[in-house]
């Protein structure tokens, strides 16, 4: 009689297995075809030859161009930007939007937000900002434990992370430090 356990049971895919691998090479393709020159239009049959699948996989797995974008951008987006803890909610938003328009002014960036919000809509401008929420959240949560009042998440986010979006995504201007610390003083004057 043996006494080894029996393995457990297989519960999904493996952390770094072939499924992640896929998930890697697909959106590596995604983004190198955002970025590229070329005016190849963004497709699954595209997607999946220049990241080596089968088409029929990739549409297995995200269905369409926009549930794909979607992912892509959930993925890119999570984690991207450092809640800063200056002690100042002033401080935290000025270095914040600082950040998240290094990231806007990013080459990679922006093709990825403009494509994700042209091609999936609502389900894309959540994918692109979702995380911004929460991350405003987490500061305003900290100054609110401080003792202090705060204005809305709503409120922020309409005084400093839409202008952000609306200028990186459908203007040329310029996103420079000091427009962006004059969003947080119209949001928070002295």
């Amino acid at each position: 009689m043996s006494t080894r356990a029996a393995p457990p049971p297989h519960t999904g895919s493996r952390p770094g297995g072939r499924s992640a691998r896929i998930r890697a090479a697909v959106h590596r393709a995604v983004e190198e075809l955002l970025t590229d020159e070329a005016d190849e239009q963004l497709t699954i049959p595209v997607v999946a030859a220049r990241a080596g699948v089968h088409a029929t996989t990739v549409y297995r797995r995200w269905g369409s161009v926009g549930e794909l974008l979607t992912d892509v951008a959930t993925s890119r987006f999570s984690g991207d930007i450092v809640v800063p803890d200056t002690g100042s909610l002033r401080e935290d938003l000025e270095r914040y939007a600082s950040d998240l328009a290094k990231d806007l002014n990013d080459p990679d960036t922006l093709p990825l937000v403009r494509a994700t919000i042209g091609t999936a809509g609502g389900q894309g401008a959540g994918a692109c900002t979702g995380e911004r929420q929460q991350q405003l959240q987490a500061m305003l949560e900290r100054e609110q434990a401080r003792g202090n009042q705060t204005p809305t998440v709503e409120r922020v986010t309409d005084a400093v992370i839409a202008p952000l979006y609306y200028r990186a995504v459908f203007t040329d201007q310029a996103l420079t430090p000091e427009w962006t610390r004059g969003l947080v003083s119209n949001l928070l004057p002295d």
